[in-house]
């Protein structure tokens, strides 16, 4: 990752860390402001603390602490009761930080070792690498996802199912809500969307990251051909300026969730066909973490089977739902 990029996310972090704590303490100053009662339990709790310590360092006396120890709760309870008549609970003095998991920070200590928080990771992959291709997430979502943009009729001499495109993609659907719950489970399958364009196939696939950046999970968003360009770039060295190349290929095999949109458009040769290869048997291979990968494509699975290595694609059906799009281009009927 670029180190700029890094600094100016932690500047940007820090900023808005430093809001959060003054805009909590703006909070409680207002509060006790209008009611003078509360800054004085909390200043004569403040002496209780500091009584009942120099009473552990000079006395054995167990009765003493208890005596102190009841003013205490006298006093906290003084405080709730007030807090209670004035509707307040104990989150409004907390910094409303808007990662909860680091508060801000960027980064999680756990277990004694200091790791990057996903939310810091998301922007970074989204600064170097997603950019513009995962940019409308708040328009891209389920609540805006309409059905009513698919046939109810059924075509099976055209679509060669009894399904009509609406019953299908509901069917769709109910697999993408199904791999959102269960994407910690191992077991649950990895995606793929194919049909032709305009069907939808790039929407629910945003649709899905959205609900997984919600649920803390990290998401890269790549077409085939610029992901496969950039990997062959940092192999023969000629992103050595270039950083976030550098790292492409180790957030490639291990972000949480990866989308490879417009597979089939890229321009294949043997050393493409080994890194496609690669990315596909390693996500699945993860050991340690759960790795579930998305790929959309305008090209049949026959088309596929013709195109690629069947190795490739027989990782694909063995571990993919197929998921088949079809019905009248959606983008010509919101216009």
């Amino acid at each position: 990752m670029s180190s700029s990029n890094l600094k100016s996310l932690l500047q940007e972090y820090s900023l808005r860390r430093e809001k959060a704590i003054d805009d909590a303490n703006n909070r409680k100053e207002s509060l006790y402001k209008a009611n003078p009662k509360l800054d004085e339990i909390d200043v004569a709790l403040s002496k209780e603390a500091i009584r009942i310590s120099k009473l552990l360092l000079a006395s054995n006396d167990p009765s003493l602490l208890d005596d102190l120890n009841k003013k205490v709760d006298e006093l906290k309870k003084q405080k709730a009761d007030i807090l209670k008549s004035l509707n307040v609970s104990e989150d409004f003095f907390k910094p409303d930080f808007s990662c909860k998991i680091c508060n801000d920070t960027g980064y999680i200590t756990e277990n004694g070792s200091t790791h990057m928080c996903n939310c810091l990771k998301q922007r970074l992959f989204d600064i170097e690498f997603n950019k513009s291709n995962i940019s409308n997430l708040k328009n891209d979502n389920f609540e805006n996802f309409d059905l009513h943009y698919y046939s109810d009729e059924v075509d099976e001499g055209k679509y060669k199912t009894k399904l009509s495109p609406r019953k299908n993609i509901e069917k769709i659907k109910d697999i993408c809500m199904h791999f959102i719950d269960n994407f910690d489970n191992p077991d649950e399958k990895n995606l793929l969307f194919t049909g032709n364009t305009g069907l939808g196939k790039s929407f629910l696939s945003s649709c899905i990251a959205n609900e997984l950046l919600k649920n803390g999970k990290t998401v890269l968003y790549q077409t085939a051909p610029v992901m496969l360009d950039s990997i062959i770039d940092f192999r023969f060295g000629k992103s050595i300026s270039n950083s976030s190349n550098q790292n492409i290929c180790d957030n490639i095999l291990n972000v949480d969730l990866l989308i490879i949109d417009d597979l089939g458009t890229e321009s294949m040769n043997s050393v493409k066909f080994a890194e496609l290869f690669n990315i596909i048997n390693s996500r699945l291979l993860n050991s340690g973490k759960v790795t579930k990968t998305i790929i959309s494509t305008n090209l049949s699975l026959q088309n596929l089977f013709a195109t690629y290595d069947e190795r490739i694609v027989s990782r694909i059906v063995g571990n993919y739902n197929i998921c088949y799009f079809f019905g009248d281009d959606i983008r010509f009927k919101k216009r």
